[in-house]
């Protein structure tokens, strides 16, 4: 018996295609999913990842900033320390400048100049005096900017001329002036050594101080 299929073949081809073409949507479908599964677990693991590396950035970056305040902190005490130290120097420096003062003038007052006055304010010191000629003070005032290492910057404020009697009827024409000088910063010396520039006093103009 011979059995004769009368339905169109292709009728029987379309569907099959068609189930074909749906079967692979699905199979694309289902690959599409499974990637874009794939690639958000990726993703997820990399931003956790990233997060990790941001928590340890952000830790590290706070030790670093307590470092930083610490650095400030130690630098801000080495300064105050350094600053007392200048200080401390400064004092034992200043304690003998007095007597070096003094031993400089006596050796740069010239003959014919006698100190009435010596008044000091910090670093500057008044200085008055008596002298015989407009030369000799001229004269103190070389010295003092030249030849002295503990005195600088010598300004004459006043020079006048005034009459001294001498004897009953004799009178002697001299000279009242008035000079500023400052202190030149000597430099720390070892404990029993003089600052540099101080010498024994020598014989000089007499030296009368107020």
């Amino acid at each position: 018996m011979i059995l004769i299929n009368l339905l169109p073949h292709r009728e029987e081809k379309r569907r099959q295609r068609k189930r074909a073409y749906f079967v692979g949507l699905v199979a694309s479908a289902l690959a599409g999913v499974l990637a874009v599964g794939v690639w958000y677990s990726a993703l997820e693991q990399m931003a956790s990842a990233q997060e990790s590396r941001n928590a340890f950035l952000q830790a590290e970056i706070a030790r670093l900033d307590t470092q930083i305040k610490d650095i400030a902190t130690l630098r801000a005490e080495i300064d105050a320390l350094n600053a007392r130290k200048k200080a401390v120097e400064d004092l034992q420096n200043d304690r003998n400048v007095p007597v070096y003062l003094l031993n400089e003038l006596v050796q740069q007052t010239p003959e014919g100049v006698f100190l009435t006055s010596i008044r000091q304010n910090g670093q500057v010191v008044s200085i008055t005096g008596v002298a015989q000629t407009n030369e000799r003070v001229s004269e103190f005032l070389r010295n003092a900017l030249y030849n002295s290492t503990w005195l600088e910057r010598p300004d004459l404020v006043e020079i006048k001329a005034s009459n001294v009697a001498v004897g009953a009827r004799d009178q002697r024409r001299l000279f009242d002036f008035s000079m500023r000088v400052t202190i030149k910063r000597q430099q720390a010396a070892a404990p029993g050594v003089p600052a540099s520039g101080a010498a024994p006093a020598t014989a000089a103009a007499p030296v009368k101080a107020s």
